[in-house]
């Protein structure tokens, strides 16, 4: 084979490798986007039922808890309350000067505090509520970190907290690892918690997420 043929082979290969390693430097970004945002979304939703759980096990115990097994147990068996609601205030009652509270003394509306099952009430009927626990990664099987206490806020008043969340390296797994690292490193410089949680416990935040 001729030293210009050759050549012109290598050329071409050269070509090929370096229009490959263009189109990876573009598309390797845009796939860890794709991916990222397909594993946060899946874990917010699952970081929103965990929100339901515990607001609901602190309507019933006055507290949250920092235990996977108690609030599972709590999602499968037991119970919360429920308000039946019978009737309503029309405008003739309102112009009779009749308020909710008269109208319940009179029968004309009812309002009945039921016990209905935890797990069905929240999630419907079918829930696997064992799944709150998990990060939802593919092939993984990874807990939230999970914890419960009390925050004294600026009017002085000590109110339950809870905090759940995870960090990013956990969500993100298996994919670019660069990435991963820089994405965290954003966070960081921004002071935030490079991952997702709900709730907090140095604060008194309302359960908010720090997504919304």
């Amino acid at each position: 084979m001729k030293v210009k043929a050759i050549i012109q082979i290598l050329l071409f290969i050269a070509v090929i490798a370096l229009t490959y390693l263009i189109y990876r430097s573009i598309q390797r970004p845009i796939d860890f986007e794709k991916s990222r945002k397909e594993r946060y979304e899946a874990t917010i939703e699952r970081l929103k039922d965990i929100r339901k759980a515990q607001l609901a096990y602190k309507d019933i115990y006055g507290k949250f808890t920092g235990s996977w097994d108690t609030l599972i147990y709590f999602v499968t068996y037991d119970s919360i309350r429920n308000v039946r609601r019978t009737g309503e205030l029309t405008d003739s009652m309102i112009e009779a000067s009749i308020n909710e509270q008269k109208a319940l003394e009179l029968g004309l509306i009812i309002r009945d505090t039921i016990r209905e099952s935890a797990l069905e009430s929240l999630f419907g009927k079918g829930y696997n509520a064992n799944q709150l626990r998990y990060i939802p990664v593919p092939d993984e099987k990874i807990e939230f970190h999970l914890a419960a206490g009390a925050v004294r806020t600026g009017s002085g008043i000590t109110v339950p907290v809870f905090e759940a969340k995870a960090h990013n390296n956990t969500i993100l797994k298996n994919l670019d690892e660069q990435m991963i690292i820089n994405l965290n490193g954003q966070r960081r410089a921004n002071e935030k918690y490079p991952g997702l949680q709900v709730g907090s416990l140095t604060e008194a935040n309302n359960s908010a997420g720090n997504w919304e």
